[in-house]
């Protein structure tokens, strides 16, 4: 499971998607992305989804969330 925090990089003001797309690209078929932000990432279930990514989402508390996205090979569910 790769790892992604972009608690820092959002607190510098700097938008995640690119390096989340970039962190998804190198996921094989059946592996999965843990993303640690801070704030629930809503828009990105359905970006995620199209290209077959289900995911469980936890609320860690104090604004942050750990979601696991995990491709069609795997086992997350919405």
């Amino acid at each position: 499971m790769a790892l992604l925090d972009v608690r820092q990089l959002m607190a510098q003001g700097e938008d995640p998607f690119a390096a989340i797309m970039e962190a998804v690209s190198r996921l094989g078929p059946a592996e999965s992305l843990e993303l640690i932000a801070p704030l629930e990432p809503v828009p990105l279930y359905t970006v995620l989804a199209a290209r077959g990514y289900g995911h469980r989402t936890e609320d860690l508390g104090g604004g942050d969330y750990r979601v696991i996205f995990t491709g069609s090979g795997g086992q997350a569910g919405d």
